[in-house]
């Protein structure tokens, strides 16, 4: 950190650029007497350690962007299958507490952060994620030595150092206004202070724990893929959350596993949740909705003391709810609506869809984005999407909505959709169900055959309709597809903590998307988007097959490979999305087009998984398509590989 020093006190006291520190101008003396030359370089050096300093954006200079490597084997980490997002959360996690440390030593209410100085660290929820604030990256090494002021010697080349694998993470530092000595302090001192103590304390037997952890969670993943399920919650998962907040409530009731359906996977005893359609009822407040959220919660891994670290869900689940006056762009929809006046919900777009034809459209979407699992809350869906009784059907002959109650046995069966669905107000389902759950103050029961009696008494019987196409093929158009505004030469991208992106001319409502769960994902979003308008050279392309391609590239070169600080309100910490979201956040673009939207068969090679039958009253005939057999070797109770 010489050098950076030199530059810091040799700055006009009044600064406000720090350009020599994010240039770094160096005077290089080489070896074997060969002529000197200039050259720039914005990483500073700790013994092994490096400080890359980056401009955050052009009108926040004065809150340097600074980049932490650190050698692997200083923190005694070797192998790289220990280079996984898994470890790099732990590190962020354990880096945490000295930035915080340093927080507090500069923290006075009294005062602003300018004034105060102030780290900037980003601070995990209970999810792993691909993440910029910390990642492993092979990195260059010092290969120089200091001299007086802005002076170095090169090493000769057989002398230098090879590039090491690091950890990387990521921090803003806030400088003082005009207090010169106080930012040596903070950059030269006190932060690199920070990261010796960090590899002084690492904990390389908590670092093993998460990893085996996260081996764990990829072990009951790939379970999953292959079993007749689609989710598993471990016994004594912590579900509920604290108010407003995403951590575990104290003193709450730990998950355990109806007796029928518990079985063990991979050394751990939990409840596993079946493929094709499975409610969860229950009076109020019973837990119902909370069972639902952590089961879309475990489409992600998460942390120790999450509570919800052994609760897996197919990675492609998809939570859908009504969502009034968003856009839909050339959707087929036919299978819910038979018709729209002067429309076609074969190829239906609207500037302001209604709940149910918005339902309709997220589910369509979902399915055609590849997920195999929807979850519903009745709550927040639309009640004419999601049932119609025998009565209404009886009064209203003419009726253009085909409930989700008559076409989600279908979607299973056609195309290998499940659905959890969490209702309690209507026993329409419970004729359609293969599994009901009943909740009672978060304890969770089989009510599987009291259902099926209920069905009985009453009756219930319901009028399936004939079978539909569920899936199609639309062609995004580039025109309008991009992040300038309309006789704008200044490309605009901005990301709303209200819960829109603004990008180009448009201004997307993102805030029904269930499964963003982080500020940092939407940001990613944000850049994503604009690397694929970018990028866009063709009149038209496939959307989707782009979007993979996109994001298979990140996983490479890094999220920060999308990441531009032209753009002054987006925030500079990134997190990975799912492709699911990427499409949903462009399907709900308002100036796009698309082409009209073909039907196509069901994505080949398509087995459908094993599965109960439906429950229906007593002496109703099922199809001979729809009784499933089960898994060989199963006994009602337990199934493993392992």
């Amino acid at each position: 950190m010489k050098r950076l020093k030199y530059f810091l006190m040799n700055m006009d006291p009044k600064t406000t650029t720090y350009t020599e520190m994010y240039e770094g101008p160096m005077s290089l003396i080489m070896p074997n007497n060969e002529p000197p030359y200039g050259d720039n370089d914005s990483t500073y050096y700790r013994d092994t350690v490096s400080f890359a300093f980056d401009r955050t954006h052009k009108l926040a200079l004065d809150k340097p962007t600074v980049t932490i490597r650190i050698p692997v084997e200083e923190l005694g980490i070797d192998g790289t299958a220990q280079y996984i997002k898994a470890a790099a959360d732990y590190c962020l996690r354990a880096f945490k507490p000295y930035i915080d440390e340093l927080n507090d030593l500069n923290y006075n209410r009294a005062r602003p952060d300018k004034e105060n100085g102030k780290y900037y660290f980003y601070a995990p929820g209970g999810e792993v994620l691909t993440r910029n604030a910390a990642y492993f990256k092979l990195c260059p090494q010092k290969d120089y030595e200091n001299g007086s002021g802005a002076t170095v010697y090169l090493l000769p080349q057989d002398e230098a150092p090879a590039p090491k694998m690091c950890l990387c993470v990521m921090l803003q530092v806030q400088l003082l206004y005009k207090k010169i000595r106080k930012a040596v302090q903070m950059l030269c001192r006190e932060l690199p202070n920070a990261a010796d103590a960090f590899i002084r304390d690492f904990d390389t037997q908590k670092l093993s724990a998460a990893l085996l952890l996260a081996e764990k969670q990829a072990a009951i993943r790939a379970w999953l893929q292959t079993s007749g399920y689609c989710a598993f919650i471990a016994n004594g998962s912590i579900l509920p959350r604290s108010n407003g907040t995403q951590l575990p409530m104290k003193n709450a009731v730990p998950f355990q596993s109806a007796p029928d359906d518990e079985i063990e996977v991979c050394g751990i005893r939990g409840m596993g949740i079946r493929h094709g359609v499975t409610v969860i009822t229950g009076g109020g407040y019973s837990g119902k909705s909370t069972l639902l959220d952590a089961i879309s919660a475990g489409i992600y891994d998460h942390a120790k003391g999450d509570g919800r670290e052994l609760v897996l869900t197919d990675d492609s689940a998809v939570k859908i709810s009504a969502e009034d006056g968003r856009s839909v762009k050339n959707a087929n929809i036919s299978p819910f609506i038979k018709w729209i006046p002067g429309g076609d919900p074969a190829d239906f777009s609207t500037e302001h869809a209604s709940g149910s034809t918005s339902q309709a459209a997220n589910i369509m979407e979902a399915v055609n984005g590849g997920s195999t699992l929807l979850l519903i809350d009745e709550d927040k869906s639309a009640t004419n999407f999601m049932i119609r009784d025998k009565m209404m059907k009886a009064l209203i002959a003419r009726e253009p909505i085909t409930p989700f109650t008559d076409r989600v046995n279908e979607l299973y069966r056609d195309s290998g959709v499940s659905t959890i669905l969490v209702i309690g107000g209507s026993g329409e389902y419970l004729s359609v169900a293969d599994k009901v759950y009943m909740m009672t103050d978060f304890v969770i029961s089989d009510a599987t055959e009291a259902a099926k009696t209920i069905c009985g008494r009453n009756g219930i019987i319901n009028d399936f309709p004939i079978s539909v196409p569920w899936h199609y093929r639309r062609t995004l158009l580039s025109e309008h597809f991009s992040a300038y505004p309309e006789g704008c030469g200044t490309e605009k991208l901005e990301v709303s903590d209200m819960g829109f992106i603004l990008i180009g001319d448009e201004r997307i409502d993102i805030r029904m998307l269930h499964n963003i769960v982080t500020a940092a994902q939407l940001n990613a979003i944000g850049f994503i988007l604009r690397h694929l308008e970018r990028n866009a050279t063709q009149r038209k392309f496939d959307i989707e097959a782009r979007v993979n391609e996109v994001l298979a590239e990140l996983e490479v070169s890094g999220l920060d490979s999308v990441f531009s600080s032209f753009f002054t309100t987006c925030e500079r910490f990134l997190d990975m999305p799912r492709k699911t979201e990427v499409l949903a956040v462009i399907d709900r673009m308002r100036k796009i087009k698309f082409s009209q939207a073909e039907r196509v068969p069901a994505p080949a090679g398509y087995n459908l998984p094993a599965t109960t039958c439906r429950l229906q009253p007593a002496g109703y005939n099922l199809p001979a398509t729809t009784c499933r057999l089960q898994p060989a070797g199963y006994n009602g109770k337990r199934i493993s590989p392992y």
